[in-house]
């Protein structure tokens, strides 16, 4: 896709924070060699404050207080401990994570013919896996 060399630049509002932003000749050439159509919708600040998960509102999260499952040590999480699930310290968490035998995601629900899974065309179309894909009453 060729950049119009009749673009020039173009002052937009963003949506978040209503501010006046500049939509340059060279954002816009960016745009067109990606394909994309829209116009942005942010100015650059609320873009990479969306991009970075951060919002300009938002308050840093809650820390608790927790002790180590694994080792004793005292440690602190994002979430409010519970009694009957173990709390592990990040050193004790990676050793756990590690040693755990890996999921098998290459697993395909629509090779269990007969079972419920998978789908009920026959061609691949359609939804793929889970325990509802094959019953025609949930449409």
């Amino acid at each position: 896709m060729m950049f119009n060399e009749a673009n020039r630049d173009r002052i937009l509002v963003c949506r978040d924070c209503g501010n006046e932003f500049t939509f340059t000749t060279g954002e816009q050439e960016f745009y067109a060699s990606r394909g994309l159509t829209n116009t942005p919708g942010r100015c650059p600040s609320c873009r990479s404050a969306r991009r970075g998960g951060q919002s300009m509102n938002r308050a840093p999260r809650e820390q608790h207080e927790a002790v180590c499952a694994s080792c004793g040590r005292r440690t602190t999480v994002p979430f409010v401990p519970r009694e009957d699930r173990p709390v592990y310290c990040s050193d004790c968490f990676q050793s756990q994570r590690s040693s755990r035998p890996r999921r098998d995601d290459t697993r395909s629900y629509s090779s269990h013919s007969g079972s419920g899974y998978g789908n009920s065309y026959g061609n691949g179309g359609g939804r793929r896996g889970g325990r509802d894909s094959g019953r025609s009453d949930r449409w």
